[in-house]
């Protein structure tokens, strides 16, 4: 017999009744009825349920002992009554009599408790997170992301992939968020970066003929925490191919991703290929590059109709540029006048001007714009936001970027308070053609939009021959249920098509050369059409897991302060230390001085 266990503490069935048998494990709960003592005793793999007779030596050691400490029991596998068999538990129908039992590891009180679903303050879980981790759920979580890790290797190597390293300690990057710099020790001054992305080194795997490329890569990135967001570092499916286009690519990222939802969750997911929605389509309609399609609203651009109207807040707001977006919701024509007071107390506490509402009430038109607008006006409005009996249009007015995004919010929050919103469906869409270049809201200068790297739709033509804020680039993304899994982009492999893209965003060539002379040589060497893509894996586990906060599927994250609570870090290092690194701390002045 082993001397831990013959069995994990989710493997006795009846079969094994009448067995001596040896488990492992935490004691997760204890209950004293009668005299007897049982204890559920836990593992990795689950619970068995242990029971000890007064009359054994280790009784009342087992009664004063804590939760949480380690024994080791052997005992007789026997059936339970019926009235005692737990249908929730695989091993429910059983439990061992102990008969010699071991405690390997004493545990004190634990700082949180575990047994229950009590909650606690994050800063403790976080300090202590070797025993968070314990809890059912999070260590369900944590070994989901393990498996669905393994199942986008296989998928991946299935599909003809290799999986390459890329380095950690590289050169700073001009990506968006801040680099974590690394000192060198024997070039003093001089620093390596934590990657942002392997965007650059897989882009030369290209280059350098490997045509299929992945990896689950760790990123770095100095960036402030969010709920779908960790601080300091994450990890994602890392892909990238040659002689390639944007369908190709969709392809390959639809059968991984439907893959994976499907085989981790109950839930209904789209159906492929899926939904692509141009970005200004997507702004339109949704307010957000990011939309949730479970969401049953679409806003309508109703600028023209308020245009010559006799309410003059819109119409003058109009000629003078701002846009008008309807946002048209069915069936809520009822909701106490309450219900508008409070949206439009949101909409203004996210920087709305106002929110106009028009009410659809059998044959009459109802609200606090309805006497400026004609009937023909409202019959416009009623047949662009498809309205009839019992519906309920609102309406935001200001600059088109700002009308879009307010109404974005507002379309959100009305899918939540409403009860729109399917729990148990993923909707997926690729957010396609974005534009290239956009107009500095400060400068007026034409700079880029979103990657410079992608490459143009329309080639070296379209950079010569079109405004520059007409071009639209082959950039994409990919979003479930309103988070946006990764952005990617089909490349600008060709030298001269950069240098252009540059200079019409203000850069020479001599600016392209320092920054990117790496790429920009490579490219110089036969370079194929190349283009990929890196859903985060943080973000997709986080969905299948269906946690509300991204912490809760990483074994070990930072807090919003991107600290380690636990590890102690980011913390003080030794004179001698900073000596090596060729370092010098400057002292800080108090604020204000």
């Amino acid at each position: 017999m082993h001397i831990y266990r013959t069995h994990t503490c989710n493997e006795l069935r009846e079969t094994h009744a009448g067995q001596v048998v040896r488990l492992s494990g935490w004691v997760f709960r204890k209950r004293d009825h009668g005299g007897i003592l049982f204890i559920d005793l836990r593992d990795h793999y689950g619970l068995t349920q242990i029971v000890v007779h007064p009359s054994r030596t280790f009784f009342d050691e087992l009664t004063k002992l804590r939760l949480e400490s380690v024994i080791i029991v052997e005992g007789i596998v026997t059936r339970r009554e019926p009235t005692t068999v737990n249908p929730d538990l695989p091993s429910g129908a059983v439990e061992v009599v102990a008969d010699v039992c071991t405690v390997e590891s004493a545990a004190e009180q634990t700082p949180i408790y575990l047994a229950g679903d009590e909650d606690c303050a994050e800063e403790l879980r976080l300090k202590y997170r070797f025993l968070d981790l314990r809890r059912e759920s999070l260590h369900a979580n944590i070994v989901l992301r393990s498996r669905v890790v393994a199942h986008l290797r296989r998928m991946m190597t299935d599909k003809g992939f290799n999986e390459y390293q890329t380095p950690i300690l590289t050169c700073s990057s001009p990506e968006g968020a801040r680099d974590y710099l690394v000192p060198s020790r024997i070039h003093p001054g001089k620093f390596y970066a934590l990657p942002q992305a392997p965007q650059l080194f897989k882009q030369l795997l290209m280059v350098a003929g490997f045509d299929r490329y992945f990896q689950i890569a760790p990123c770095f990135r100095d960036e402030d925490a969010r709920a779908d967001r960790s601080p300091g570092e994450f990890y994602q499916l890392d892909m990238e191919m040659s002689y390639v286009t944007q369908d190709d690519i969709f392809a390959v990222v639809e059968d991984v991703l439907h893959s994976t939802f499907t085989t981790f969750s109950k839930k209904r997911v789209d159906a492929t290929p899926w939904r692509r929605i141009p970005y200004r389509e997507a702004m339109l309609k949704y307010g957000s590059d990011k939309p949730d399609l479970r969401i049953p609203i679409e806003m309508v651009d109703v600028s023209a109709i308020f245009r010559d109207s006799g309410f003059n807040a819109f119409a003058a707001a109009v000629k003078g540029g701002a846009a008008v977006r309807a946002i048209p919701v069915k069936g809520i024509k009822d909701k106490p006048r309450s219900f508008f007071d409070k949206l439009l107390e949101h909409a203004k506490g996210i920087g709305s001007k106002g929110l106009a509402y028009l009410i659809w009430d059998g044959d009459a038109v109802k609200g606090p714009i309805q006497k400026f607008l004609t009937p023909a006006e409202l019959a416009a409005l009623a047949a662009a936001g498809g309205m009839a009996d019992g519906d309920v249009t609102f309406f935001v007015c200001d600059e088109p970027e700002k009308a879009a995004k307010i109404g974005g919010d507002i379309r959100a929050k009305l899918g939540r308070d409403l009860g729109l919103i399917d729990p148990n469906v993923f909707n997926f869409c690729w957010i396609v053609d974005f534009p290239m270049f956009e107009k500095d809201p400060e400068t007026g200068a034409t700079a880029f939009s979103h990657n410079p790297f992608s490459m143009p739709q329309g080639g070296m033509e379209a950079l010569e021959t079109r405004n520059p804020l007409d071009i639209l680039a082959y950039q994409y993304d990919v979003v479930c249920n309103g988070i946006e899994l990764s952005s990617g982009a089909i490349r600008n492999h060709r030298p001269d098509i950069m240098y252009k893209a540059f200079a019409l965003a203000g850069y020479g060539p001599e600016v392209v050369e320092s920054k990117f002379g790496c790429l920009l040589n490579a490219f110089k060497y036969g370079a194929p059409p190349h283009g990929g893509i890196a859903p985060g894996v943080d973000r997709m586990v986080m969905l299948l897991a269906g946690a509300d906060n991204i912490r809760e599927v990483i074994a070990f994250p930072m807090n919003q302060k991107a600290q380690d609570l636990m590890m102690n870090a980011p913390s003080d290092v030794t004179e001698k230390q900073l000596r090596e690194l060729h370092i010098r701390l400057r002292e800080q002045k108090p604020q204000g001085t």
